[in-house]
């Protein structure tokens, strides 16, 4: 991976919306150079006979059967109504012309 430059730290910053100065964009050109020197070195592991993993835990997701079930009783739901109108729950209006 090849240095990163103020030029390309600077084009980063402005789709970030960020403003920074010349001296922040050198300083950031050369932080981001370290990090990516230092990633690199990740390449030098002989990674031939390794499983390729998401996670350093072996997680499984527990999930519940997906079975229908009776809800609530709309008398018992609608006792709970401030205010209904033909069996069904009466709300103001939010957009008024």
């Amino acid at each position: 991976m090849a240095n990163i430059s103020k030029e390309e730290v600077k084009h980063v910053a402005n789709l970030a919306r960020l403003a920074i100065t010349e001296a922040e964009a050198e300083k950031f050109a050369q932080q981001l150079g370290a990090i990516t020197k230092f990633a690199e070195q990740l390449n030098e592991l002989d990674t031939t006979n390794v499983e390729p993993t998401t996670h350093v835990l072996p997680l499984v997701n527990v999930l519940r059967e997906d079975v229908a079930v009776k809800g609530l009783d709309r008398e018992v739901m609608m006792l709970n109504v401030k205010e209904q109108e033909n069996g069904l729950v009466k709300v103001p209006p939010i957009i008024t012309e």
